[in-house]
């Protein structure tokens, strides 16, 4: 079977990886970029994405470029604590959580990927413009504005937005907490997470608040943004623990992007095509897993082709699932706990107890991680993807 993928970002070398690892050698994955590089910021691979690349061999690869995260932690607008829960290795995982640079991931998967299937697997500067492709299968990983989606679905228009926008930065500063945590700090509707990547020294932050009037580039997470303009929204955010405003000021750039995702689809699939990663199942980037999602979409796709000769399997496992987590963070995901504080104490507290009870923290992130797929019991105990 020759299989052609569009886009070589997360979701599409993964995807080259895993179907190389299940017997498939005939892969080229078509990049529009003139030049792969390193661009983004800070993602969060989860327990069940660093399973993933785990079996395909990357453990040692992935544990030289991440930190593997030890808490995440849930604070109100004045740094008081809402919920904190250990992740990775520490939650009872068999794998690690780990915080990364994106562009390191990418390029980590783009050098693996040429080493097992050769250097003219990846064609930069090399567009696939809708559904035209040399092939059996053509697999749309080609992100939040693909052009394969948009052949399948013509004239769905723009990614909605929903008022917010995020700025985006990395700032070299002491570490904070236990040197390895990811922090999220806020009201429901105004933001500010951060967690280390790099060495530990340098930390990634994301700042979100409403904007109003009309939104950026939709879908660029490259635009430019003030520092001044970010700061200025977060200037009385100083915790005991965490200089927010200094955080934010000491960063040498930051980029803004308007909270935006896609309409869950009937459909990944149509003669010879299937989507994947943001292509097929966009979302707002809570709870950590667009990333991890393409990921395993990219194992489960290999497995369908496999064991069964076809795509179908794929989307009957992925597509509930995805769309459920899609409709999930639009709900704020487990963030919703900052919101519920917000509400039932507007002012901070005295004791988080009487105000969102454990009982009530508890099954929120519970069921959150039930939705998205990794639930420490059952991913521990789940039959492997692995084809052989």
């Amino acid at each position: 079977m020759q299989i052609t993928i569009a886009g070589a970002g997360i979701g599409g070398l993964a995807t080259a990886l895993s179907l190389h690892a299940a017997g498939f050698d005939e892969v080229v994955v078509h990049e529009a970029a003139e030049e792969i590089r390193p661009l983004g910021v800070g993602i969060n691979l989860l327990p069940h994405a660093v399973r993933e690349l785990t079996e395909l061999g990357l453990a040692d690869r992935l544990a030289a470029i991440g930190v593997p995260t030890a808490e995440l932690a849930y604070y109100n607008r004045y740094g008081q604590a809402i919920w904190s829960e250990p992740r990775g290795l520490d939650a009872g995982y068999r794998w690690p959580q780990y915080s990364v640079h994106r562009g390191r991931l990418q390029l980590l998967l783009l050098d693996a990927v040429r080493e097992r299937l050769g250097t003219a697997a990846v064609r930069a500067g090399s567009r696939i413009p809708g559904l035209d492709h040399d092939g059996d299968l053509l697999v749309g990983a080609d992100g939040i504005h693909s052009a394969v989606r948009a052949a399948l679905f013509p004239g769905e228009g723009a990614p909605p937005w929903n008022g917010l926008v995020l700025w985006r930065g990395t700032t070299y500063g002491e570490p904070f907490l236990t040197g390895r945590s990811m922090i999220m700090a806020g009201d429901g509707t105004q933001k500010f997470v951060a967690y280390p990547i790099g060495d530990g020294r340098l930390v990634n932050w994301i700042a979100e608040r409403p904007l109003e009037g009309e939104p950026p580039e939709r879908g660029n997470w490259n635009r430019p943004a003030d520092l001044a303009t970010v700061v200025a929204h977060f200037a009385d955010w100083t915790f005991d623990w965490l200089d927010v405003p200094a955080v934010i000021a000491g960063a040498e750039a930051a980029f803004e992007y308007p909270m935006v995702d896609r309409e869950p689809l009937p459909s990944w699939r149509g003669d010879g095509v299937v989507l994947l990663g943001d292509a097929a199942h966009a979302m707002y980037p809570i709870g950590s897993n667009g990333a991890s999602q393409a990921i395993i979409d990219a194992r489960v796709l290999a497995h369908s082709l496999a064991t069964t000769g076809s795509t179908a399997a794929y989307e009957e496992i992925r597509r509930p699932a995805t769309t459920a987590l899609q409709l999930a963070n639009r709900r704020q995901g487990p963030e919703v706990v900052m919101r519920l504080a917000h509400e039932r104490a507007p002012d901070g507290f005295d004791d988080i107890e009487r105000v969102v009870p454990l009982a009530e923290r508890t099954e929120i992130a519970a069921a959150y991680k039930r939705t998205a797929g990794f639930d420490p019991a059952l991913l521990n105990e789940r039959a492997s993807w692995s084809v052989r």
